[in-house]
């Protein structure tokens, strides 16, 4: 009787969930995925840190469906490649037969190697020659991380998160000014909210909360890019920045979640996070979108302008966190 009336309460949370997910979420996705020209992005190189999974492998897709040239900067070659043929495969299977720059379908795929815990990768990337570069985004991360350092000594969320994108991108603004105009695209999350800069502790080196620290590294993605907007005006290369949402990815592989709350835990995520796809709109939405162009150093979710607390608006810390950030890679010395 006992495993009756459980399996009797779980199917019933199962369907509310499932009812809850169809009210409250899908009406959002449909709104979203509003589909596009299939040559919008031809003949555009786009660069996509940690396109090999989640939200960066679904923005991959996409932008190749619309026909970009697409470099995926992965930290893993070999998984890389395993997911660079899965995505051919599946372009080819959705009507898309060709894959190259002179097909006349979708886009070209490139896989380099680019670990962004290590500035000599981030150096040794930018150094290949490439012709142009209209879209950098940046989309990998860490989530959570017990305590660990970088090649650099740096905290690996910190250094990866922020210090790794902030070197790449100052490494390639000059193929962007060259290929203008050109975009470059910043992935945060809505948890910059619970982040401050300790501009005395940077590195976690005296205090280490891994949700902190998390945050820490999303709030300095949005000044970062508030300050990069305010650097590029008059160049025609723009900057936004957005949060996804609360996605299905392997981000949280971090997160210990007890077995016995597994089975809830999937089921809720199943009926209220966004899948990859979902969760990509909105870095796709601006690395392509004619609505955005000469868009600037601006907040977005759901493909929608968002405000942004006081604190990711501070020009004095977003400045401040660039000269420290230059010194810390060794732009400066």
């Amino acid at each position: 009787m006992a495993v009756a009336t459980v399996a009797a309460l779980l199917a019933a949370l199962g369907g509310a969930l499932w009812l809850a997910a169809r009210r409250f979420v899908g009406p959002s996705v449909q709104r979203l995925h509003r589909g596009g020209d299939s040559g919008l992005m031809h003949g555009k190189t786009v660069l996509i840190t940690g396109a090999n999974s989640g939200l960066g492998r679904a923005t991959a897709a996409e932008l190749l469906r619309l026909g970009a040239r697409v470099i995926m900067g992965c930290r893993d070659r070999t998984r890389a490649e395993e997911a660079a043929g899965q995505l051919r495969s599946e372009i080819c299977q959705a009507g898309v037969p060709e894959l190259g720059p002179d097909s006349g379908g979708g886009g070209e795929l490139v896989v380099k190697e680019l670990d962004l815990a290590s500035l000599r990768s981030v150096r040794s990337f930018c150094q290949e020659e490439e012709p142009r570069l209209d879209v950098l985004i940046n989309n990998a991360g860490i989530f959570q991380c017990p305590y660990m350092k970088t090649e650099d000594g740096f905290e690996m969320q910190f250094g990866v998160n922020h210090l790794g994108h902030f070197l790449l991108t100052n490494l390639l603004l000059g193929l962007l000014k060259s290929s203008a105009p050109s975009r470059i695209v910043v992935v945060s999350s809505k948890l910059y909210k619970y982040g401050d800069i300790n501009f005395e502790d940077l590195n976690s080196e005296q205090n280490y909360n891994k949700s902190f620290c998390y945050s820490r590294s999303k709030l300095a993605n949005i000044l970062f890019t508030r300050e990069l907007a305010r650097r590029l005006e008059g160049t025609n290369v723009t900057v936004n920045v957005l949060h996804p949402g609360v996605v299905r990815t392997n981000l949280g592989r971090h997160i210990h979640i007890p077995l016995l709350v597994k089975p809830l835990f999937n089921l809720v995520s199943w009926a209220f996070f966004k899948t990859p796809l979902e969760g990509a709109q909105t870095s796709i939405y601006l690395a392509s979108s004619p609505e955005v162009e000469g868009v600037s150093g601006k907040y977005f979710g759901d493909c929608k302008e968002e405000e942004l607390l006081p604190k990711a608006m501070d020009e004095s810390v977003a400045g401040k966190l660039w000269d420290v950030s230059e010194v810390m890679v060794g732009i400066l010395k």
